[in-house]
C-alpha cells in the first residue's frame, strides 16, 4: 500500500473515530502509532484533524470532567491528574476542573462520604474517620474539604 493512502485511509478512519466520541490529541496520536502511521504524517493528520474540528481540546477535557464527576465520582485531583496524562495543556485542564460549581461539588462530596459511612464497619470514631477519609482522597478529592466534611459529621 502506497503512503498516500495510507494516509488518506488513517485519515478518514481518525475522522470517523472523532465524529462518534470525543478523543484528545494524545489519544489520536497512539491510535495513528497503532495503525503504523509515521510521526510526520500523524502529525499533518491531527492539524488536519484540529483545523476541522474533529479534535477540540477544551471541548475534550470539558467532557472528560463531566463524565469522570458525574458517573465515576472522582474529585478535582484525580481528574486533572488523569487529564495531565493525556498531555493537554495546564490552561485547558484549570479551564475544565473551574467549570465544576464549588457548591455542588461540596455537596456532592457530602453525599459520598455520608453514602459510604453506612457501609464501613469501625472500631471507633478514629478508625471510622480514617477509613473516610482514604475512601474520599482514593476518590481524589481535596484533604481539606474531606476534614471540614468529616469534623462535621463527627458532632
Amino acid at each position: 500500500m502506497s503512503e498516500k493512502a495510507l494516509f488518506k485511509i488513517a485519515l478518514d478512519k481518525a475522522m470517523a473515530q472523532c465524529s462518534r466520541r470525543e478523543f484528545c490529541c494524545d489519544d489520536i496520536r497512539n491510535k495513528l502509532a497503532l495503525w503504523g502511521v509515521e510521526n510526520n504524517d500523524s502529525e499533518k493528520i491531527l492539524g488536519i484533524l484540529m483545523k476541522e474540528n474533529f479534535i477540540n481540546e477544551s471541548r475534550y477535557a470539558a467532557a472528560f470532567v463531566r463524565d469522570k464527576f458525574k458517573y465515576n465520582k472522582w474529585g478535582k485531583i484525580k481528574i486533572s491528574a488523569h487529564l495531565r496524562i493525556k498531555k493537554l495543556q495546564p490552561e485547558v485542564i484549570a479551564s475544565a476542573i473551574n467549570s465544576i460549581d464549588n457548591e455542588l461539588y461540596s455537596k456532592f462530596l457530602r453525599e459520598l462520604i455520608e453514602g459510604h459511612r453506612r457501609s464501613v464497619k469501625a472500631k471507633n470514631q478514629y478508625d471510622l474517620k480514617a477509613k473516610l477519609l482514604r475512601y474520599g482522597l482514593s476518590k481524589g478529592f481535596e484533604s481539606s474539604l474531606l476534614y471540614d466534611i468529616l469534623n462535621d459529621l463527627e458532632e
